[in-house]
């Protein structure tokens, strides 16, 4: 049987899109499938949020060798860019290029990835079969392999402490914010005025905390609990003046004043057990013997990958990331802040399913070092693959700069556990990686989001944007 179906890309974010770019490039057959009504739907939830590296870092390059060709206006390489820019000024103008502007399908939500004719169980002649790819609305396409670069956005990690929901977690779910709230914006009465409680100690909660600090000043009766399941913030507040990235520097020198002035209360220790309602309409947490009692609560705990789609492919992931075996130890936030993590491609992100590769924040599993250009170099050589180009599938080119500040949910233990040294501490020693590189530095987007730079109402994000 002979495989003719194109290859089917889930999401059109920045690494789906980069992936449909390096597609049309090298004359593939594609289909883009897009969950949301419009290109990016997920970055588009935090659209006012900006990101840490400035525009130069932010583009894919066959995505711009595609733009090149059209009335596409490069923006200031040299400006930061909040997530509605990436949207407005980049990634819709990349949509509506000729070569991908009619392979893109919105409004198709992917629910199911499977092989025609073949469970996980059966065998032979498994890898010529097509792939069947199931929509919500019951469609099903054919695909000659997939790129799965749905992303981690729409699966937040639960606020129970021990991995599970705490008790009470859903029933109190209509007091709880999901990451990145619009503190300025469309949000705003949910927080001023109000007992606000930020879970997590990664760059999403870091956002949201300078954010509601700054609500504060302007809006009396307004307070901020962070609550951490650490004793140690010293990986949160990072690695400041030493960060490659200077806006990524400034974020945990900023949130450390914020605590040290009281304008934000630090509560440590704290492994949410339940959550209750209080006669007064008030949210209890609780750990052990302490509570905290609150208004509202943002979960800014982190994100995790949805392989329930996949379930019938054979897929090798590692028991603890989530990721394939193979990248694990190369992303694993215990050992690697998100610049010591080595170049990888194609190899690394095989699965004993044929064809099948998830890519992007996705592929990294429940690991915070996640960068965008990690995962456009993924996208790169994934299509070489797919190409037949080996050669060009395994000169995996990266470059990424030395930091101590990427995105994480980590908040375990203390800053003498070397163990856990990972993302949200001081980067570890620069690694010598024996491999090609770009020049340049590395951007990422998805799995924690970042915050302001100084005191105006204007956040930033991104893995390490």
């Amino acid at each position: 049987m002979i495989v003719t179906e194109p290859v089917v890309v889930i999401g059109a974010g920045p690494v789906g899109l980069a992936a449909a770019a390096h597609l049309a490039e090298r004359g593939l057959e594609f289909l883009v499938l897009e969950s949301g009504p419009s290109v990016a739907a997920a970055i588009d939830e935090w659209r006012h949020v900006k990101l840490f590296s400035p525009w130069r870092y932010d583009i894919d390059g066959a995505a711009r060798r595609l733009l090149e060709e059209s009335d596409w206006i490069e923006p200031d390489l040299d400006l930061l860019p909040t997530g509605g820019d990436l949207i407005d000024e980049y990634l819709a103008p990349l949509a509506k290029t000729p070569q991908l502007a009619d392979r893109i399908r919105y409004g198709a939500q992917v629910i199911a990835v499977t092989r025609v004719g073949y469970d996980r169980i059966r065998t032979a002649g498994r890898e010529t079969a097509p792939f069947l790819v199931r929509l919500a609305d019951g469609q099903e396409v054919l695909a000659s392999a997939v790129i799965d670069a749905a992303g981690t956005w729409r699966r937040p990690n639960v606020l129970g402490g021990s991995g599970i929901p705490a008790r009470g977690e859903t029933e109190v779910a209509d007091v709880i914010s999901p990451s990145l709230p619009d503190v300025f914006g469309r949000d705003r009465e949910r927080f001023a005025g109000r007992r606000t409680a930020v879970v997590g100690a990664g760059h999403s909660a870091a956002t949201t905390l300078l954010e509601l600090g700054e609500l504060a000043e302007h809006e009396p009766g307004t307070e901020v609990i962070w609550v951490v399941r650490g004793t140690d913030q010293a990986r949160t507040y990072g690695g400041g003046a030493a960060d490659e990235l200077p806006a990524r520097g400034a974020l945990g020198a900023r949130l450390k004043k914020l605590v040290q002035s009281g304008r934000v209360k630090l509560v440590s220790s704290f492994r949410t057990e339940s959550l209750a309602r209080a006669t007064d309409g008030r949210v209890v947490l609780t750990s052990g013997d302490e509570q905290v009692v609150v208004d509202t609560v943002v979960n800014s705990t982190g994100f995790r990958p949805d392989h329930d789609m996949v379930g019938e492919l054979r897929l090798d992931l590692d028991p603890i990331l989530g990721s394939t075996r193979a990248l694990a130890p190369l992303i694993d936030p215990n050992r690697h802040s998100c610049g010591t993590v080595p170049p990888h491609g194609v190899d690394e992100l095989t699965h004993p399913e044929p064809g099948y590769y998830a890519v992007g924040a996705k592929s990294y599993g429940r690991a915070p070092t996640f960068l965008l250009a990690t995962g456009y170099e993924q996208a790169r050589s994934v299509v070489a693959a797919l190409a037949g180009d080996w050669d060009a599938a395994r000169d995996v080119q990266l470059n990424l700069p030395e930091t101590g500040v990427c995105s994480s949910n980590l908040a375990y233990g203390d800053s003498d556990d070397e163990a856990a040294g990972g993302c949200c501490g001081p980067a570890p020693q620069a690694v010598s990686i024996e491999a090609p590189v770009s020049r340049g530095l590395a951007t990422g987007i998805s799995g924690g989001l970042l915050t302001v730079i100084d005191a105006k109402p204007t956040t930033q994000s991104g893995c390490c944007n």
